[in-house]
C-alpha cells in the first residue's frame, strides 16, 4: 500500500490499485523517494488523444494490434478523454513508426 502526503501523490504520473497490488507509474526521479517492492524501468509514453472518445470504438484494439504485430508488448492506461501507450524504450521507434504507418497522426514532446 502506497503511503503519502498528497504532494508526493501528484508527483507520480499513475497510482493504481487493486486487490493484489499497487501499480505507480512516475518519473525516474521519483523512484528513490517512493517505497517499493520491485521496479521496471525504461518505458516511454505515447499519448492518445482522441476528441470523442466514445464515438470511436475500436482505436485502442487498433493500436494495440499494430503494436503486437511488431511483437511488442504495451501498456495501456485509460482515463476519460486520453489513453496513453506505455512501451519499453528500445521498442519506440518501432512502435511509433507503426502507428504512423496506418495514419496515427503522431507528435513527439521533449
Amino acid at each position: 500500500m502506497l503511503k503519502g502526503e498528497e504532494n508526493e501523490l501528484k508527483n507520480h504520473f499513475l497510482i493504481c490499485r487493486d486487490k493484489d497490488e499497487t501499480t505507480i507509474i512516475t518519473e525516474e526521479k521519483n523512484v528513490l523517494t517512493t517505497k517499493h517492492e520491485k521496479e521496471v524501468k525504461w518505458f516511454k509514453l505515447i499519448e492518445i488523444k482522441v476528441s470523442v472518445p466514445f464515438l470511436t470504438p475500436g482505436f485502442l484494439a487498433k493500436i494495440s494490434k499494430t503494436i503486437s504485430n511488431q511483437n511488442l508488448n504495451i501498456l495501456i492506461v485509460s482515463t476519460f478523454s486520453k489513453d496513453y501507450v506505455l512501451i519499453r524504450e528500445e521498442d519506440f521507434e518501432v512502435a511509433l513508426n507503426a502507428l504512423k504507418d496506418i495514419g496515427f497522426p503522431t507528435t513527439i514532446d521533449t
